[in-house]
């Protein structure tokens, strides 16, 4: 397994989570790594996605309310979820950019309770 994901789980509207997935030291070099989240009869949609050099960029349902950070050192990159709704209800995947290949995690739950 080379990524590692965890920190899912059931939290009421308004709550927080923070999601954590570690890469292998065999999945190198790493440039981008994020979150993608796939809801129950939905596609899957890109949450968050942080660079190398800390670039960010977050789904606008997310901005305001989601941080993603990572420590390069450790390759793990985090999601901390704030003020979090029904909504965001989904299995989060969480991804990492080793050009040409991507590598995925096998998927934690986040439900959020109204």
């Amino acid at each position: 397994v080379q990524l590692v994901e965890s920190g899912g789980g059931l939290v009421q509207a308004g709550g927080s989570l923070r999601l954590s997935c570690a890469a292998s030291e065999s999945i190198f070099p790493i440039t981008s790594m994020g979150w993608y989240r796939q809801a129950p009869g939905k596609q899957r949609e890109l949450v968050a996605t942080i660079t190398s050099d800390g670039n960010t960029h977050y789904a606008d349902s997310v901005k305001g309310r989601f941080t993603i950070s990572r420590d390069n050192a450790e390759n793990t990159v985090y999601l901390l979820m704030n003020s979090l709704k029904p909504g965001d209800t989904a299995v989060y995947y969480c991804f990492a950019e080793v050009p040409p290949y991507d590598y995925w995690g096998q998927g934690t739950q986040v439900t959020v309770s109204s």
